[in-house]
């Protein structure tokens, strides 16, 4: 009875966090199909009096909001691919070759985790600069081509490979790179794919780098492009959910797929290693 309860009480305060979740998500679904006076009325008003969609048509009028999406796009994807090979590398790298100073390499790229990303804006800036890369597409992904986070998931799942999977490949003749391309990265797929969707995560949502880097609303992001319509006095508050509502649909519908792999490579990184 005892237990009956603590699991009722459990499944109260998860439905609980999940309604206060799901409450903002809501309120832009409903605001992107309200009129400006709905949207700002006081007492307020939760339900449309009608469904509208003049604020989708909105966005597309004031953004070059189908030019964002390929920007976006083509950003994630090449942060995505860059971050898998380069990620999946280092992480095999430190997790399963002994090479002098690995473990120091290793910590000192993780401290890079505990320095906030603001302070590398400034240096990231004036490299694209001198790359003369700036109001170009390369400058929206070329800083996060790798990252320390994706090496320490990579190297955990690496790491809970047994030994004599290499023992057996390099018997069979294989050398260092065919053992991390054949034998050991087909088996670090949860991992690989939890860093996938982290890496589009990011991607996706960055929205401070595309407005440092980029002055163009054709060579921006979704987040960048969505930010101009917010005003300094007035925000039209329909087209802005819409657009939200737009820019997150992918991603929402990616995680409905793929959510099973993602919690899978979650749970594996805090239990191995």
């Amino acid at each position: 009875m005892k237990k009956t309860w603590k699991l009722a009480l459990v499944h109260v305060v998860l439905i609980f966090g999940a309604i206060i979740m799901i409450i903002p998500f809501a309120w832009m679904i409903l605001t992107a199909f309200k009129t400006q006076g709905e949207s700002i009325q006081v007492p307020v008003v939760i339900f449309p009096s009608k469904l509208r969609f003049d604020a989708f048509l909105d966005v597309f009028a004031r953004l070059p909001f189908g030019s964002a999406y390929i920007n976006t796009i083509i950003s994630a994807i090449a942060t995505i691919a860059a971050q898998l090979i380069m990620c999946s590398m280092a992480g095999y790298a430190f997790g399963r070759i002994e090479f002098p100073g690995r473990d120091l390499i290793f910590v000192a790229s993780l401290s890079v985790l505990m320095i906030p990303s603001t302070l590398f804006i400034l240096p990231q800036y004036l490299i694209i600069q001198k790359m003369g890369l700036l109001n170009t597409l390369p400058a929206l992904f070329i800083p996060n081509l790798f990252s320390a986070f994706g090496t320490f998931l990579m190297r955990q799942f690496y790491m809970s490979l047994p030994k004599e999977l290499e023992e057996a490949a390099k018997l069979d003749g294989c050398n260092q790179f065919r053992i991390y391309w054949r034998i050991m990265t087909p088996l670090v797929k949860p991992g690989l794919t939890a860093l996938a969707i982290i890496t589009l995560r990011l991607a996706w949502n960055d929205l401070m780098w595309p407005m440092v880097v980029n002055k163009s609303t054709n060579k921006m992001t979704l987040s960048a492009v969505l930010a101009n319509l917010t005003g300094q006095y007035s925000t039209t508050y329909p087209t802005l959910m819409a657009g939200s509502l737009m820019a997150i649909i992918p991603m929402v519908v990616l995680f409905a797929v793929f959510q099973k792999q993602f919690i899978e490579g979650i749970a594996f990184t805090g239990t191995k290693g």
